[in-house]
């Protein structure tokens, strides 16, 4: 049986003709306009929306707030995108950045990494360092490691100056103090894991608590021309290592 004739002057369509008209003329899917470039994420937070923006604690160049918050320009992208998986995974913990590292996609994730990794880390004013001369042990633990207790040189995978690091490791020139030490303390715990062979879990695990906060204070002023060292007399009174206070 055929479909009836439309009456002359008629608005009335047949539902088939209206099916194969909207079958034909059916839009592409539109793509998300804040997953296509690194930047877009970094600056609206993708997904996650304006409250998971990279640059409201990383700052606009990504340099970091000198504090607990690090320097994410010019890492190594795999690196970035790699923690981004620990944090969404739980391998990695922090309220704000899991929460963040949930809401991005894969694609997300890969575009705001190669755009940080992008950037050019910009210098951070820091005051002259008095710990390199109070703390000879600090430059010694970066450079050569301990091999007594199995400590590897940081060197060995962050370079000397803390910019020139292997392929998926991160560099440390400029990485704020606070940021290091809290980074360290977390690996001796094992808070946090996840690196290839374990070696920073056993680096860590390796050093003495006094031993934290130096170290952090070396690593924060490689590569920045501020490794100046102090007078001896701003030196405290050395103290006698205490052998309990190994890992």
């Amino acid at each position: 049986m055929g479909l009836p004739a439309l009456r002359s002057g008629s608005s009335a369509i047949p539902a088939a003709c209206l099916a194969l008209a909207a079958a034909g003329c059916t839009p592409e899917p539109v793509p998300k306009p804040f997953a296509q470039t690194g930047e877009l994420v970094a600056l609206s937070g993708g997904d996650a929306g304006p409250r998971g923006a990279c640059h409201t604690c990383h700052g606009m160049s990504g340099e970091g707030d000198g504090n607990l918050t690090p320097r994410i320009a010019g890492l190594d992208p795999g690196y970035i995108a790699r923690q981004l998986i620990f944090y969404a995974d739980g391998l990695r913990q922090h309220e704000q950045m899991s929460w963040i590292a949930r809401q991005l996609t894969d694609e997300q994730r890969s575009h705001v990494s190669d755009y940080y990794a992008g950037m050019e880390p910009a210098p951070l004013e820091r005051a002259p360092s008095v710990r390199l001369a109070c703390e000879p042990g600090a430059e010694a633990l970066y450079l050569q490691g301990d091999p007594e207790r199995g400590l590897e040189a940081c060197a060995t995978c962050h370079g000397r100056d803390g910019g020139d690091a292997q392929a998926g490791s991160p560099s440390l020139a400029g990485q704020p103090a606070p940021y290091v030490a809290a980074q360290l303390r977390a690996w001796r715990s094992g808070e946090r894991y996840g690196d290839p062979q374990n070696v920073m879990l056993a680096a860590a695990q390796a050093m003495a608590e006094e031993e934290i906060n130096p170290l952090a204070d070396y690593i924060a002023r490689t590569g920045d021309g501020s490794d100046r060292p102090g007078f001896p007399a701003e030196c405290p009174s050395p103290r006698r290592r205490d052998p309990r206070s190994g890992a």
